[in-house]
């Protein structure tokens, strides 16, 4: 056995017969794997790549556009997903924010700063400046009012971080073009 050459070697078992749950397979060798596993760091045709890569991003873009019209939470950004952005997009979506009539009361103020005239000057100050701290107030007075309906319903702890922000920027949109699309109507508060 010692002394016998490489190609005199016969099996000395037979094929073992197929077992289940076993992988009934000889294990494959490093360099094999290694080799099936390499993938050039740079493609060779960068203009497929490059539309390939668009054409991904096209279609991700669609599919979660498409979530946010539809209002399926399984398609949409993880920053829409989950009970507690659900809870606050319905809350907001139920009450009238001032906020909603800034961008229409600024494009009429610059209508109105056309006019050189001192009353026309005057209206452009007050409906600037006068609807920016009232749409503040109301938005502050908003995120009270739902952080007690938050805490009381998920808890302190279940509340995650920037839902202050997503509150507030729901709340200066115009209602038709938020997104995702408001899923009940004004005066439905949830519960």
């Amino acid at each position: 056995m010692l002394w016998r050459k490489k190609t005199d070697q016969t099996p000395t078992g037979g094929v073992h017969p197929a077992r289940p749950g076993a992988k009934n397979r000889p294990t494959p060798k490093r360099r094999d794997q290694e080799a099936a596993n390499k993938r050039p760091m740079v493609v060779a045709d960068r203009k497929a790549a490059g539309r390939e890569e668009r054409e991904k991003r096209r279609t991700a873009a669609a599919t979660s556009r498409a979530a946010m019209i539809s209002g399926d939470e399984s398609k949409m950004p993880p920053r829409d997903r989950g009970p507690v952005r659900r809870y606050i997009r319905d809350y907001v979506d139920a009450r009238f924010s001032l906020g909603e009539i800034l961008l229409p009361a600024m494009l009429l103020a610059l209508l109105l700063s056309l006019i050189k005239e001192v009353w026309a000057l005057t209206a452009v100050f007050v409906i600037v400046y006068g609807l920016v701290f009232i749409s503040i107030g109301d938005t502050w007075l908003m995120w009270r009012r739902l952080k007690v309906l938050l805490t009381a319903k998920f808890g302190a702890d279940a509340i995650p971080a920037g839902s202050l922000m997503y509150a507030v920027m729901r709340a200066y949109q115009i209602r038709r073009s938020r997104l995702p699309r408001p899923q009940i109507k004004r005066g439905a508060f949830p519960s």
